[in-house]
Protein backbone atom coordinates (compact mmCIF):
# COMPACT_ATOMS: atom_id res chain seq x y z
CA UNK A 1 0.00 0.00 0.00
CA UNK A 2 1.21 3.36 -1.21
CA UNK A 3 1.86 5.65 2.35
CA UNK A 4 -0.49 7.95 2.79
CA UNK A 5 0.57 11.78 3.01
CA UNK A 6 -0.23 13.77 6.12
CA UNK A 7 -2.40 16.28 5.22
CA UNK A 8 -0.74 20.09 6.41
CA UNK A 9 -3.97 20.66 8.99
CA UNK A 10 -4.29 22.67 12.37
CA UNK A 11 -5.41 18.87 14.19
CA UNK A 12 -2.24 17.37 13.49
CA UNK A 13 -0.27 20.01 14.45
CA UNK A 14 -1.94 20.22 17.54
CA UNK A 15 -1.20 16.52 17.98
CA UNK A 16 3.16 16.58 17.09
CA UNK A 17 3.44 19.70 19.59
CA UNK A 18 2.41 17.09 22.59
CA UNK A 19 5.27 16.69 24.89
CA UNK A 20 6.78 13.19 24.21
CA UNK A 21 6.04 12.40 28.11
CA UNK A 22 2.70 12.79 27.87
CA UNK A 23 1.78 9.94 24.95
CA UNK A 24 1.65 7.00 27.45
CA UNK A 25 1.04 9.24 30.33
CA UNK A 26 -0.41 7.10 33.30
CA UNK A 27 -4.39 7.55 34.39
CA UNK A 28 -3.71 5.80 37.97
CA UNK A 29 -2.31 2.61 36.94
CA UNK A 30 -3.23 2.03 33.55
CA UNK A 31 -0.60 2.87 30.79
CA UNK A 32 -1.33 2.37 26.80
CA UNK A 33 1.61 1.40 24.85
CA UNK A 34 0.54 -2.34 24.93
CA UNK A 35 -2.03 -2.20 22.37
CA UNK A 36 -5.66 -3.60 22.04
CA UNK A 37 -6.41 -7.12 22.53
CA UNK A 38 -9.94 -8.48 22.14
CA UNK A 39 -10.42 -12.06 23.25
CA UNK A 40 -13.42 -14.43 22.33
CA UNK A 41 -16.11 -11.63 22.88
CA UNK A 42 -19.93 -12.62 21.89
CA UNK A 43 -22.67 -10.53 22.41
CA UNK A 44 -26.46 -11.56 21.17
CA UNK A 45 -29.71 -9.75 21.07
CA UNK A 46 -33.24 -11.03 21.34
CA UNK A 47 -35.77 -10.85 18.29
CA UNK A 48 -38.90 -9.65 18.42
CA UNK A 49 -40.30 -13.01 18.42
CA UNK A 50 -38.31 -13.81 21.70
CA UNK A 51 -35.08 -15.84 19.79
CA UNK A 52 -31.68 -15.34 20.40
CA UNK A 53 -29.78 -13.49 18.05
CA UNK A 54 -25.97 -14.15 17.46
CA UNK A 55 -24.17 -10.82 16.58
CA UNK A 56 -20.98 -11.84 17.72
CA UNK A 57 -19.32 -15.69 17.92
CA UNK A 58 -16.28 -15.46 19.47
CA UNK A 59 -14.23 -12.34 18.21
CA UNK A 60 -10.61 -12.34 18.62
CA UNK A 61 -7.94 -9.63 17.09
CA UNK A 62 -4.98 -7.31 18.32
CA UNK A 63 -3.91 -4.02 17.10
CA UNK A 64 -0.54 -2.02 17.73
CA UNK A 65 -0.10 1.83 18.70
CA UNK A 66 0.37 3.42 14.96
CA UNK A 67 -2.55 1.29 13.12
CA UNK A 68 -5.29 2.18 11.25
CA UNK A 69 -7.65 -0.92 11.03
CA UNK A 70 -10.85 -1.15 9.01
CA UNK A 71 -13.42 -3.24 10.21
CA UNK A 72 -15.43 -4.07 6.76
CA UNK A 73 -18.82 -6.29 6.32
CA UNK A 74 -22.65 -6.25 5.23
CA UNK A 75 -25.16 -4.39 6.93
CA UNK A 76 -26.08 -5.86 10.12
CA UNK A 77 -23.04 -7.80 10.88
CA UNK A 78 -22.44 -6.40 13.92
CA UNK A 79 -19.39 -3.55 13.43
CA UNK A 80 -21.05 -1.00 15.45
CA UNK A 81 -21.95 -3.71 18.21
CA UNK A 82 -18.41 -4.19 17.81
CA UNK A 83 -17.11 -0.91 18.05
CA UNK A 84 -19.60 -0.67 21.41
CA UNK A 85 -18.18 -3.20 23.53
CA UNK A 86 -14.60 -2.39 22.65
CA UNK A 87 -15.38 1.44 24.10
CA UNK A 88 -17.19 -0.04 26.85
CA UNK A 89 -20.77 1.66 26.08
CA UNK A 90 -22.45 -1.81 25.46
CA UNK A 91 -21.60 -4.90 27.76
CA UNK A 92 -20.06 -8.24 26.04
CA UNK A 93 -21.61 -11.13 26.96
CA UNK A 94 -18.38 -12.99 26.96
CA UNK A 95 -14.29 -12.35 26.46
CA UNK A 96 -11.85 -9.98 27.09
CA UNK A 97 -10.95 -6.43 25.82
CA UNK A 98 -8.01 -5.14 27.22
CA UNK A 99 -6.25 -1.54 26.02
CA UNK A 100 -3.24 -1.29 27.42
CA UNK A 101 -3.45 -2.29 30.67
CA UNK A 102 -7.07 -1.68 31.00
CA UNK A 103 -9.32 -4.51 31.53
CA UNK A 104 -12.24 -2.31 29.72
CA UNK A 105 -14.84 -5.58 30.15
CA UNK A 106 -14.23 -5.32 34.26
CA UNK A 107 -14.11 -1.73 34.72
CA UNK A 108 -16.81 -0.36 37.00
CA UNK A 109 -19.37 2.29 34.88
CA UNK A 110 -17.54 4.72 36.97
CA UNK A 111 -14.19 3.75 35.91
CA UNK A 112 -14.65 3.29 32.56
CA UNK A 113 -16.48 6.92 31.76
CA UNK A 114 -13.07 8.65 33.29
CA UNK A 115 -10.89 6.42 31.15
CA UNK A 116 -13.15 6.89 27.80
CA UNK A 117 -12.70 10.41 28.56
CA UNK A 118 -9.35 10.80 28.95
CA UNK A 119 -7.95 8.04 26.24
CA UNK A 120 -10.92 7.15 23.76
CA UNK A 121 -12.54 9.13 20.62
CA UNK A 122 -15.73 8.33 19.61
CA UNK A 123 -17.31 9.52 16.12
CA UNK A 124 -20.47 8.15 15.63
CA UNK A 125 -23.03 6.90 12.21
CA UNK A 126 -24.79 9.82 13.69
CA UNK A 127 -22.64 12.56 15.46
CA UNK A 128 -24.62 13.00 18.25
CA UNK A 129 -23.41 16.72 18.57
CA UNK A 130 -25.39 19.35 21.24
CA UNK A 131 -27.89 21.38 19.11
CA UNK A 132 -27.52 24.20 21.66
CA UNK A 133 -24.10 24.94 21.11
CA UNK A 134 -22.19 26.06 18.00
CA UNK A 135 -19.49 24.31 15.81
CA UNK A 136 -16.39 25.35 17.48
CA UNK A 137 -18.24 24.86 20.90
CA UNK A 138 -19.20 21.12 20.15
CA UNK A 139 -15.30 20.55 19.66
CA UNK A 140 -13.71 22.44 22.41
CA UNK A 141 -16.78 20.90 24.57
CA UNK A 142 -14.14 17.54 25.75
CA UNK A 143 -11.54 19.69 26.39
CA UNK A 144 -13.53 21.53 29.09
CA UNK A 145 -14.43 18.93 30.59
CA UNK A 146 -11.02 18.04 30.83
CA UNK A 147 -10.34 21.14 32.82
CA UNK A 148 -8.73 23.35 29.64
CA UNK A 149 -9.43 26.94 29.89
CA UNK A 150 -11.59 28.05 27.65
CA UNK A 151 -10.11 30.18 25.38
CA UNK A 152 -7.18 27.78 24.79
CA UNK A 153 -10.27 25.50 24.35
CA UNK A 154 -11.87 27.39 21.86
CA UNK A 155 -8.22 28.14 20.52
CA UNK A 156 -7.77 24.81 19.78
CA UNK A 157 -11.42 23.59 18.34
CA UNK A 158 -11.21 26.70 15.53
CA UNK A 159 -8.07 25.57 14.71
CA UNK A 160 -9.40 22.01 14.22
CA UNK A 161 -12.76 23.29 12.56
CA UNK A 162 -10.07 25.42 9.99
CA UNK A 163 -8.28 22.00 9.13
CA UNK A 164 -11.52 20.19 7.75
CA UNK A 165 -12.91 23.27 5.44
CA UNK A 166 -15.23 24.92 8.73
CA UNK A 167 -13.07 27.87 8.93
CA UNK A 168 -16.04 29.87 7.91
CA UNK A 169 -18.65 27.66 10.38
CA UNK A 170 -17.28 27.83 13.77
CA UNK A 171 -19.95 30.35 15.04
CA UNK A 172 -22.99 28.14 13.43
CA UNK A 173 -25.44 26.47 15.28
CA UNK A 174 -25.09 22.87 14.01
CA UNK A 175 -28.08 22.73 13.12
CA UNK A 176 -27.52 25.23 10.79
CA UNK A 177 -25.08 23.06 9.03
CA UNK A 178 -25.29 20.13 6.47
CA UNK A 179 -25.12 17.08 7.42
CA UNK A 180 -21.36 16.26 6.25
CA UNK A 181 -20.37 19.82 8.00
CA UNK A 182 -22.24 17.81 11.29
CA UNK A 183 -20.08 14.43 10.24
CA UNK A 184 -17.03 16.97 9.92
CA UNK A 185 -17.09 18.71 13.40
CA UNK A 186 -17.99 15.04 15.06
CA UNK A 187 -14.67 13.91 13.83
CA UNK A 188 -12.89 17.43 15.26
CA UNK A 189 -14.56 16.99 18.44
CA UNK A 190 -13.32 13.04 18.97
CA UNK A 191 -9.27 13.81 17.94
CA UNK A 192 -9.32 16.69 19.66
CA UNK A 193 -8.65 15.44 23.50
CA UNK A 194 -5.66 13.69 21.56
CA UNK A 195 -6.82 9.80 22.56
CA UNK A 196 -4.87 6.41 22.14
CA UNK A 197 -7.75 4.72 20.51
CA UNK A 198 -10.32 6.52 18.10
CA UNK A 199 -13.40 4.26 16.99
CA UNK A 200 -14.74 5.57 14.28
CA UNK A 201 -18.63 4.24 13.08
CA UNK A 202 -19.57 4.98 9.04
CA UNK A 203 -17.46 8.18 10.16
CA UNK A 204 -17.65 9.19 6.21
CA UNK A 205 -20.95 8.15 5.70
CA UNK A 206 -23.08 11.74 4.96
CA UNK A 207 -19.76 13.02 3.23
CA UNK A 208 -19.25 13.46 -0.38
CA UNK A 209 -15.92 11.45 -2.22
CA UNK A 210 -13.67 14.49 -1.73
CA UNK A 211 -14.37 15.18 1.87
CA UNK A 212 -14.63 11.42 2.63
CA UNK A 213 -10.86 10.65 1.83
CA UNK A 214 -10.32 13.99 3.79
CA UNK A 215 -11.17 12.47 6.58
CA UNK A 216 -9.72 9.12 6.21
CA UNK A 217 -6.33 10.29 5.64
CA UNK A 218 -6.77 12.38 8.69
CA UNK A 219 -7.80 9.41 10.65
CA UNK A 220 -4.96 7.41 9.24
CA UNK A 221 -2.52 10.50 9.68
CA UNK A 222 -3.58 10.50 13.39
CA UNK A 223 -2.62 7.15 14.25
CA UNK A 224 0.62 7.24 12.63
CA UNK A 225 1.35 10.54 13.82
CA UNK A 226 0.60 9.78 17.43
CA UNK A 227 0.90 6.00 17.42
CA UNK A 228 -2.54 5.54 18.65
CA UNK A 229 -5.15 3.03 17.57
CA UNK A 230 -8.44 4.05 14.65
CA UNK A 231 -11.04 1.63 14.08
CA UNK A 232 -12.66 2.28 11.59
CA UNK A 233 -16.20 0.59 10.90
CA UNK A 234 -16.96 1.60 6.85
CA UNK A 235 -18.49 0.31 3.98
CA UNK A 236 -16.37 2.68 1.76
CA UNK A 237 -13.71 0.70 -0.02
CA UNK A 238 -11.56 3.78 -0.95
CA UNK A 239 -11.65 4.94 3.03
CA UNK A 240 -10.43 1.00 3.85
CA UNK A 241 -7.80 1.03 1.37
CA UNK A 242 -6.20 3.45 2.94
CA UNK A 243 -5.75 1.52 6.31
CA UNK A 244 -2.98 -0.31 7.23
CA UNK A 245 -5.24 -3.64 8.05
CA UNK A 246 -8.95 -4.76 6.77
CA UNK A 247 -11.33 -7.30 8.92
CA UNK A 248 -13.81 -8.59 7.70
CA UNK A 249 -16.62 -8.96 9.78
CA UNK A 250 -18.99 -12.13 9.05
CA UNK A 251 -21.12 -14.95 10.57
CA UNK A 252 -20.41 -13.43 13.87
CA UNK A 253 -16.47 -13.54 13.46
CA UNK A 254 -13.49 -11.58 11.91
CA UNK A 255 -11.41 -12.72 9.39
CA UNK A 256 -8.55 -11.14 8.29
CA UNK A 257 -8.36 -9.56 4.91
CA UNK A 258 -5.89 -8.58 1.66
CA UNK A 259 -7.41 -5.75 0.25
CA UNK A 260 -11.40 -5.53 -0.04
Amino acid sequence: MSKVQSPKSSVENLLLNVPANDKHRDVGLWTLDLGLSVTDLRKSFSSPAGERLEVLQGVSFAADGGEAVAIVGASGAGKSTLLHLIGGLEDADHGRIVLGSFEVDRASPATLAKFRRKHIGLVFQFHHLLSDLNAAENVALPLMIARTGRREAMTQAVQSLGSLALGSRVAHPVGHLSGGEQQRVAVCRALITQPSLVLADEPTGNLDASFAEEIGETLVAYARSRGAIVLLATHNERLAQLCDRILVLKEGRLHESGRV
